[in-house]
């Protein structure tokens, strides 16, 4: 069996209520749903929340939120690998464990089915325990700079500083979008960047973390653009 596991806890401090806060005109967690259902590769979309109103919406647009995620994995603190652990022993014991998973987070209104199905791809290609969404630097992050203790401005790698941005290597980062995982692994090695982890490379203009108000209104911005280029 293969499930989506959608995490989508209540509180949220920088934006109140984001996980279903309204994106281009419906719940922003629908899209995660939806790209889930569109791409045909689960059996199961489980939201995992520990609020009812997140279950009620996610329910509506065709998500199971079989259960209830329990205080102690609903904190600001708690990253995902327990919640998704949860959610997979919470299948096991009822007899419907997953072969493969995919956490989709909540805030990923770019997702789309074609890279789902890409990243499922390529975990039977390559029998690897992991895929999961990237994207490259827009800049090369090897001529990278940091403000030392004294305020002045110095390169992290200074050996760098006359090497043409053509000849460095790029760099790629968590598109924060979607984790396939092989399910028997990650519940013995508890990890989701494992040593064999594949790319699922995203353009990146698909790409934007969603933390602050200020990332809300730039993917509004950016998903009104790719709606009227065709490219969503």
């Amino acid at each position: 069996m293969n499930v989506a596991i959608i995490p989508a806890r209540g509180e949220s401090k920088r934006i109140p209520n984001k996980n279903i806060k309204h994106f281009a005109g419906k719940p922003i967690i629908a899209y995660s749903i939806e790209a889930a259902k569109i791409s045909g590769l689960f059996d199961k979309i489980v939201v995992s929340t520990d609020s009812e109103k997140i279950a009620l919406i996610a329910k509506e647009y065709g998500a199971e939120v079989p259960f209830m995620r329990p205080e102690e994995l609903s904190d600001d603190f708690t990253p995902t690998a327990p919640v998704l652990l949860h959610s997979l022993k919470w299948l096991e014991m009822q007899k419907m464990p997953a072969r493969y998973a995919c956490c989709i987070y909540a805030t990923a209104p770019f997702v789309k089915p074609e890279y789902l199905n890409k990243g499922f791809r390529l975990m039977m290609r390559k029998r690897v325990s992991a895929a999961f969404s990237v994207t490259a630097f827009s800049f090369s992050i090897f001529r990278s700079l940091k403000i030392n203790k004294t305020g002045n401005l110095e390169m992290i790698w200074p050996e760098h500083e006359c090497t043409r941005s053509n000849d460095l290597p790029e760099a790629y980062h968590d598109a924060g979008q979607f984790y396939w995982l092989d399910s028997k692994q990650f519940l013995k090695t508890k990890r989701i960047y494992t040593h064999d982890a594949l790319p699922v490379v995203i353009p990146r203009f698909l790409v934007q973390d969603i933390d602050t108000h200020e990332d809300w209104e730039t993917a509004a911005i950016l998903y009104k653009v790719c709606q009227e280029r065709g490219l969503l």
